[in-house]
């Protein structure tokens, strides 16, 4: 067993100031297999934010082509550890190996940032001003563990292009994948205090950084109700705050829609990292005449999964990360069951042949109603709902009656009706016909789903201020480039 007892503050793997520690559960074997500090607290949130605000000034002017570089480095760094991040990832978190998104994604991310930042006009020059945007400051990060490579990878490499300092504290549930990003950039060369790692309970190190006057914005990724409580925090200090949230993703299945491809392509991307994903279709819209015809193909589709040891290449569903989280799945399962909704697959208990490691059985529900608890909730967990509709303009006010705005999804073989039904969504992120993700588009959330954008240029831009400097007419196209 791996004891891992350190911080990366400034540069240096450093004690925390507090004691305690806490053992890290295979969520496979359901027996612990390393020991994780829990004595990082708001002392050491103090000590990295002050070393990110030192680092700050000569970081912040150093120009986009020495960010570019080292952004470079960072890539070659971690595309040395892609397997052991895989690994590792499996081991605390049950991510099967062979979702190689979650190891590759944040290559891609990275290289989206770097050519971003090639491009991008810190300066421009409008009526005579001179429109400049600047490095924020100091940035607390926090991150989930169902993503835990990609979304602390988006949120610090946005952080470095833009010449900001991070302080960033990952879940205590996935911890080890934290640690290894801190070494990569350590190897990288990032230099002292540009980015700090802060492992502890969040009512603790989060609190801390989240009120902290010295931080200057910050980016949470997690749970609606947590995501409240940062906002108030943050608000008595006046930071900026970017905020991805919970969601109960709606697909929605046209008329003329092709609905094999629909089933098949809805019950994937659900059950995708055992459905511990906030943009997952977890409900499932379709016309009331054809919910017959999907439920062959669903049933299917959800067959094919392969149940096991997330380290074995071919397991393509592995357990939920913790007891905890097994409990919450098992509860909503049996409240579907008790309002009535028909259960066409799954339901509660273990998977046959799988009594050890904390696996839900891939669940689906049919006759669900937009007043039941599993089609209004979150569930975070390989749970489907699929509700009827007698006609389109209903689907997209059952859609829309959320109080989430995340993620949406449209199957129909009119391009344009599609986009139609598409624009009228009230959600951050739509794909239609399952149409892939594009890291250089914003991703964020309508409503109680978050507040500002991730990825691409609007995501960049969340870690800029702006400012406008006037009286230049004549002199602004010979004005010495501070940023740009």
């Amino acid at each position: 067993m791996r004891h891992y007892r350190q911080l990366y503050i400034d540069g240096l793997w450093q004690d925390p100031v507090g004691t305690g520690e806490k053992q890290l559960i295979d969520p496979f074997t359901e027996a612990p297999f390393a020991t994780i500090t829990t004595g990082g607290g708001p002392a050491d949130a103090d000590k990295a934010v002050a070393a990110a605000r030192r680092a700050y000034g000569p970081f912040s002017r150093s120009s986009p082509e020495e960010r570019m570089a080292l952004i470079d480095r960072i890539i070659v760094a971690y595309e040395e550890r892609v397997e052991e991040f895989s690994r590792i990832a499996a081991r605390e978190v049950g991510i099967p190996v062979s979702a190689r998104a979650q190891v590759f994604g944040p290559i891609e991310h990275m290289k989206v940032a770097r050519d971003l930042l090639g491009a991008y006009h810190f300066e421009t020059q409008l009526s005579g001003t001179i429109i400049r945007r600047e490095p924020i400051g100091v940035c607390a990060l926090i991150a989930p563990w169902n993503w835990p490579i990609q979304t602390p990878v988006i949120k610090v490499i946005y952080g470095i292009a833009a010449g900001c300092t991070v302080v960033f504290k990952p879940s205590d549930a996935s911890p080890l994948s934290a640690i290894m990003l801190a070494e990569v950039l350590d190897k990288a060369g990032v230099p002292p205090g540009v980015f700090n790692l802060v492992i502890g309970r969040g009512s603790e190190v989060g609190s801390a950084l989240v009120g902290h006057p010295d931080v200057d914005m910050i980016s949470f990724t997690g749970s609606t109700a947590a995501g409240v409580r940062v906002g108030e925090a943050a608000a008595r200090t006046v930071k900026r705050v970017s905020l991805e949230l919970g969601g109960k993703s709606a697909n929605i299945v046209l008329m003329d829609a092709d609905l094999e491809k629909a089933a098949r392509w809805n019950v994937q991307r659900c059950f995708f990292n055992a459905g511990q994903s906030c943009h997952a279709p977890s409900r499932m819209l379709v016309h009331k005449n054809h919910i017959e015809k999907m439920i062959p193909y669903l049933l299917d589709e959800t067959n094919k999964f392969r149940l096991g040891d997330p380290r074995e290449p071919t397991t393509t569903m592995g357990p939920v990360i913790n007891q905890a989280q097994f409990q919450s799945i098992q509860r909503y399962i049996q409240i579907g069951i008790e309002e009535g909704a028909e259960v066409i697959c799954g339901g509660t208990g273990k998977p046959a042949g799988h009594n050890r490691g904390y696996f839900v059985k891939p669940t689906i529900f049919a006759g669900v109603s937009p007043t039941m608890t599993i089609a209004k909730e979150e569930i975070f967990g390989p749970v489907l709902a699929v509700l009827p509709y007698s006609n389109e303009r209903e689907a997209l006010e059952i859609a829309n009656d959320s109080p989430y705005g995340l993620g949406g999804y449209v199957f129909g073989r009119d391009r344009r009706k599609a986009y139609e039904f598409a624009c009228g969504l009230r959600a951050g992120r739509i794909s239609v016909n399952g149409a892939s993700t594009n890291s250089l588009t914003p991703m964020g959330g309508y409503k109680q789903s978050g507040i500002g954008r991730s990825m691409g240029r609007v995501g960049f831009e969340e870690y800029l201020e702006m400012k406008s400097v006037y009286g230049f007419e004549e002199e602004a196209s010979h004005l010495p480039r501070f940023l740009s």
